[in-house]
């Protein structure tokens, strides 16, 4: 029986659900899955077995080393020494890696063993972390410093005090070079890209070298797809209901997601729209402008899906994405949605499923919530349809993670 070892920040979230579902398609096919995950989340349970990296108050040590000395991804040694002894004992086949920034692992450490181990190895890159010297996401301020023929590598990070985030030093010129040496030291190493975006961008860099295999990133269909029986009575309980619903909906709301053009959208639009916002903290539901419906961050995946299905549009105000996650849920609940012609925000989306304008053009953007409200509803009807086809046929997860299967054979 061939042993998959995924190694990721966390077990739960987008990411996290890859894993895990990752991990269940792997046990179907005969294969004995393995995650690794940082202390610091809560215990969850799966299918797969676990190992914990690490603890909470380990975590805010290394944390501590980021704010102080930039040292993301240096602390944890202890935690990651027992990690690397735990995977000697399992002697995987492929080890599958997701996001290793996360205040978790160290880098030299994992790597080192990984350069001498000679095992396949798999790295899904969910943002940009692994080629830049400090963050995760650069097209906001325009840096290309990380390509690998640049004349200037990574240095004075113009997002030092972003994720993740060093108040004092600025070390983007160390971390790139350490990143390099270490990240191009392993012999049989693929790179999985969740966006053609994301791909193309991953091969301006040191990642250049390696073999790029595009997969992006799955939906369950059978938990997001149109919630049509529960629509009239989830506009009714909210208050929407002969209104047309403008909805965002994101993992941690700030304006990187587009948070104030959504209260502007309330100050700018009548009583015939509602303005729906999910995925808030408590303080910040609490300061919502009055008229716009606000919901907590929710692990309830029928609710969110109800949510979608009982909207008109979907708008995601953020101007950076790796894949878009939210884009593709509301597609597959049948509504249909606007973003911006920025990194991989347009790369599931085209007119027939929604509406692409340019980054922060509010014009065009109260232009593409218009047209959508007045499209006849033999029109609206065609468009949500187009769009559950769509994620139905490109971006059901077990096709989509069968590639992942279809890969670890290969590298066998």
């Amino acid at each position: 029986m061939p042993k998959l070892l995924q190694i990721n920040s966390c077990i739960k979230g987008s990411t996290g659900s890859i894993a895990q579902n990752i991990g269940e398609l792997a046990i179907e096919h005969g294969w004995e899955s393995w995650i690794a995950y940082s202390g610091r989340e809560p215990l969850s349970e799966s299918q797969s077995h676990l190992l914990v990296v690490g603890s909470r108050y380990v975590s805010q040590l290394h944390a501590l080393g980021t704010r102080l000395f930039d040292r993301h991804g240096l602390g944890s040694r202890s935690a990651t020494k027992e990690l690397v002894e735990r995977i000697k004992e399992i002697r995987p086949d492929i080890i599958h890696l997701h996001n290793i920034h996360g205040y978790y692992l160290n880098i030299e450490h994992l790597f080192n063993y990984l350069s001498i181990s000679c095992i396949p190895v798999v790295w899904t890159l969910h943002d940009c972390w692994a080629f830049t010297g400090h963050c995760v996401h650069f097209t906001d301020v325009n840096c290309y410093k990380w390509k690998d023929k640049a004349q200037e590598h990574c240095c004075n990070c113009p997002k030092k005090k972003g994720y993740p985030t060093s108040y004092f030093l600025d070390r983007s010129k160390e971390n790139y070079i350490l990143k390099k040496q270490l990240f191009t030291s392993v012999k049989k190493l693929t790179i999985v890209p969740v966006s053609y975006w994301l791909g193309d961008v991953t091969s301006e860099s040191f990642l250049g070298k390696y073999p790029i295999n595009v997969i992006q990133n799955g939906i369950n269909i059978n938990t997001f797809y149109p919630r049509k029986d529960r629509v009239k009575e989830v506009r009714e309980k909210y208050g929407w209901k002969d209104k047309f619903v403008i909805l965002g909906v994101a993992t941690g709301w700030s304006e990187d997601v587009g948070m104030s053009i959504f209260f502007k959208l309330r100050y700018s639009l009548d009583d015939q729209y509602a303005i729906v916002m999910v995925g808030l903290t408590e303080k910040q539901k609490s300061q919502l402008p009055k008229g716009i419906t606000g919901f907590l961050r929710t692990q309830n995946a029928d609710e969110l899906a109800e949510i979608y299905t009982a909207s008109n549009v979907l708008f995601n105000g953020s101007y950076q994405e790796t894949f878009g996650l939210v884009t593709a849920e509301a597609m597959a609940c049948g509504t249909p949605v606007i973003v911006y012609d920025s990194t991989a925000c347009p790369e599931i989306v085209d007119n027939d499923r929604g509406r692409i304008i340019p980054v922060g053009d509010f014009g065009k953007l109260l232009e593409a919530i218009s047209s959508l409200k007045e499209m006849p509803v033999a029109e609206k009807e065609r468009m949500s349809k187009t769009c559950v086809e769509y994620v139905n046929t490109h971006l059901d997860k077990n096709y989509k993670y069968q590639e992942y299967i279809n890969l670890y054979n290969s590298l066998l």
